[in-house]
């Protein structure tokens, strides 16, 4: 299924259908992008790391399926289905994929 959305479409869709996962790696795809926001679907392969960052922006993830571990502030947060997490801007996080993991990001301005 392809990506963006133009902001002004309304839209629907089941997002295990936009799930993709590379043979190593990171592969992600812009869902719907705005002036306010961008929702960008992650999927992860299984053993993948995300090193220690920070984003400008407020984010949420949204865990789709899979599991990781997310290391947020220096806390340790278990990435499973149905599982939210909000980072305020500038907060340090980084990501294990501990089997194929999917979930949805949010980025605000």
């Amino acid at each position: 299924m392809s990506a963006i959305t133009p902001p002004d479409t309304p839209f629907h869709a089941k997002l295990q259908d936009f799930i993709e996962y590379p043979d190593g790696g990171v592969l992600s795809k812009a869902i719907v992008k705005d002036s306010a926001c961008q929702y960008t679907l992650f999927c992860l392969a299984k053993g993948t790391d995300i090193e220690e960052h920070t984003s400008t922006r407020n984010a949420t993830i949204t865990a789709i399926e899979g599991t990781g571990t997310l290391t947020l502030d220096g806390k340790l947060i278990l990435l499973k289905p149905d599982t939210f997490v909000f980072m305020p801007a500038n907060t340090p996080h980084a990501l294990t994929a501990s089997e194929n993991l999917a979930f949805l990001l949010v980025l605000s301005v």
